[in-house]
């Protein structure tokens, strides 16, 4: 049985960008269509407590496989479009679940 797939995905914002970064994801309404892909179990934004300008990702895939085929949507290009503009650098981390 394969196993799920738990990403954490830290965004660093341009400076005074963070809640902007959010309002163009929801403007868009990508999380409710990632949440409709296949194998999608979670994907839920974050704004931390102590800095406007960072967000925290956590998304959760049934298996890496669907995890692979979400990067490979086209509204996926819409998101990097969004993160070219607003923000500075990611961090990821993937864990088996």
């Amino acid at each position: 049985m394969d196993q799920k797939l738990l990403i954490l995905v830290t965004y660093h914002a341009k400076p005074g960008r963070g809640r902007e970064f959010l309002r163009e994801i929801e403007k868009h309404g990508l999380r409710e269509t990632i949440l409709k892909e296949d194998g999608c179990l979670r994907y839920d934004y974050y704004l931390a407590s102590d800095n406007d300008d960072t967000v925290l990702l956590v998304e959760q895939w049934q298996t890496p496989a669907h995890q692979s085929a979400h990067m490979a949507q086209a509204h996926m290009k819409t998101l990097l479009e969004i993160k070219d503009r607003e923000i500075l650098s990611t961090d990821v981390q993937k864990y088996l679940v």
